[in-house]
């Protein structure tokens, strides 16, 4: 008797420990889940939406994108360099983008850089409609009357159904050297824009031709304090590493008139005049343009 309330007693215990176990077994299968979640990351809520934001982002002038007469900002441009590239003013790249703040331009934006009334060709060249003013209000003359005989007839040239365009003015532009010193370093389209002329310091930088000042500061970067002028519709010239500045943006400035003192601002390679002639902002050789020495 005393031996089956014993068995009894471990028949209990047996049964509350299997209960205890399957119950703490149960509670890892619940738990599990949970433990799971909480180390999970959390990032795809937050990082997909805002990636997705960012994507549909439309930037100014994207519709623009690749057109003739429009260009792509990448990281790193200002836009003087954007100018200078493509024979522009600043300013006027401002006016025609309606640039509130030209010190905020963002990458992939897309500009106008050519005027908005200039046409441009696909092989990139810009040609702007020729002006009426001087004829405006005028009648055409009246064409003469045939000759009833085409042997008393004078020959006559084939009339032209448009003028050319104005590029002989723009080409015929005569260009003086900027400075005097010796010729340091020639036009080299891969490595050097331009002419690098020497000099001493305060040594005396003088307008090429007549120009009106687009810029005049040191914020384009290799250039040091940098002035650029624009000459007419095709033509800017630029000097750099200036020791001091003499004209202000907007001024206009005469052929031979002095503008700068030389210097070596920004230059490791000691004091000269680094001097550049852009045709539609793609540089030339300067010595082709200037009087021989």
């Amino acid at each position: 008797m005393i031996l089956n309330a014993f068995n009894r007693l471990l028949a209990v215990w047996a049964l509350a420990a299997a209960t205890l176990l399957a119950g703490c077994a149960s509670g890892q299968r619940v738990m599990a889940p949970v433990e799971d979640r909480s180390k999970a990351p959390m990032t795809g809520a937050v990082v997909v939406p805002a990636v997705k934001v960012e994507s549909e982002k439309v930037l100014p002038g994207a519709e623009n994108a690749g057109k003739p007469g429009y260009y792509t900002v990448r990281q790193g441009d200002t836009l003087t360099r954007i100018g200078l590239d493509n024979g522009q003013a600043w300013r006027d790249l401002a006016k025609w983008n309606n640039l509130e703040n030209p010190n905020l331009i963002e990458t992939g934006q897309v500009i106008r850089v050519v005027p908005p009334n200039a046409v441009v060709e696909s092989s990139g060249v810009v040609v702007r409609p020729v002006s009426n003013a001087g004829t405006a209000g005028k009648s055409p003359a009246p064409l003469p009357a045939a000759d009833a005989n085409p042997k008393n007839s004078a020959p006559t040239a084939p009339a032209t159904a448009t003028p050319p365009p104005a590029v002989s003015a723009d080409e015929g532009l005569a260009f003086i050297w900027p400075a005097s010193g010796p010729l340091l370093a020639g036009f080299d389209d891969a490595k050097n824009k331009g002419l690098d002329i020497g000099g001493k310091a305060g040594d005396a930088v003088m307008a090429a031709a007549d120009g009106q000042v687009v810029y005049a500061g040191a914020g384009l970067r290799g250039y040091g304090n940098l002035l650029i002028l624009k000459h007419n519709n095709t033509f800017l010239t630029a000097y750099a590493h200036n020791q001091t500045l003499l004209v202000k943006e907007d001024q206009k400035v005469k052929k031979g008139q002095k503008i700068a003192e030389m210097g070596n601002s920004d230059s490791t390679s000691g004091v000269k005049l680094h001097f550049e002639i852009r045709r539609q902002g793609k540089p030339v050789d300067p010595a082709k343009l200037l009087p021989a020495r």
